[in-house]
């Protein structure tokens, strides 16, 4: 128990020193645990230690352990199928990872089946990596645009991936560009309810640290919580 326990108080005390050095307060940052390689007691162990926010990113793995867990908030945030939908909207509260409009009008479609509201993050390809999904930077003001018609979909954020790399000024570079992104969408959409900029979701296990100095509020951890 006190090992996973132990993790997620490190990474609080990280989150804690940068903020504070930064004059920025912690408690504005949310740690997301990335359940991906985590059995089910682990994820009840990461909870009982204060975790309030989970993630999956394949639909079929949030299917298993998802219905296990009440009292926290449940994320998505890999590559969703528009087949997959449907099954995504009983499970999830926030969708992080929407970067087309046909996505977008298929959540739209069966959010108005349901009737209810769903919350959706952009992931934007900040890296400029052919493998990697999410809009192309200079098409997300138009991109968020066209889906802030959709009546039962808000945007609350946005989200991109660093590359793997040593280079600290290159991943420095990718999450000070989505933060430029956020600060011209938050202008744009200023006083808007469909388009709320809230959520900077930014960092990894590897990157975390890079990503909060450069304002990420929201960090999504597998590794450093769960182990290897």
């Amino acid at each position: 128990m006190a090992m996973i326990k132990e993790r997620i108080s490190r990474i609080q005390d990280d989150i804690h020193q940068i903020c504070q050095k930064l004059g920025r307060k912690p408690q504005d940052v949310t740690l997301v645990g990335v359940t991906k390689y985590a059995s089910p007691d682990q994820i009840q162990e990461a909870i009982a230690a204060g975790l309030k926010h989970i993630a999956e990113n394949k639909v079929q793995e949030a299917v298993q352990k998802f219905p296990q867990f009440s009292g926290v908030t449940k994320h998505f945030i890999g590559h969703l199928q528009a087949n997959k939908v449907k099954t995504a909207l009983q499970l999830v509260d926030l969708i992080q990872s929407i970067d087309n409009l046909k996505l977008a009008q298929e959540i739209q479609k069966q959010a108005a089946k349901l009737n209810r509201q769903v919350d959706i993050l952009i992931q934007v390809n900040t890296s400029g990596e052919k493998q990697k999904f999410g809009i192309d930077p200079q098409k997300t003001l138009r991109f968020i645009e066209e889906i802030s018609q959709l009546d039962y979909i808000r945007v609350l954020g946005l989200m991109t991936m660093a590359p793997l790399t040593d280079n600290e000024k290159i991943i420095h570079d990718c999450f000070g560009f989505l933060r430029k992104i956020r600060d011209e969408v938050a202008k744009h959409f200023f006083g808007s309810s469909k388009v709320q900029m809230k959520n900077l979701s930014m960092g990894m296990t590897d990157d975390y640290k890079i990503a909060l100095e450069e304002g990420s509020n929201m960090v999504r951890i597998g590794r450093a919580i769960f182990g290897e």
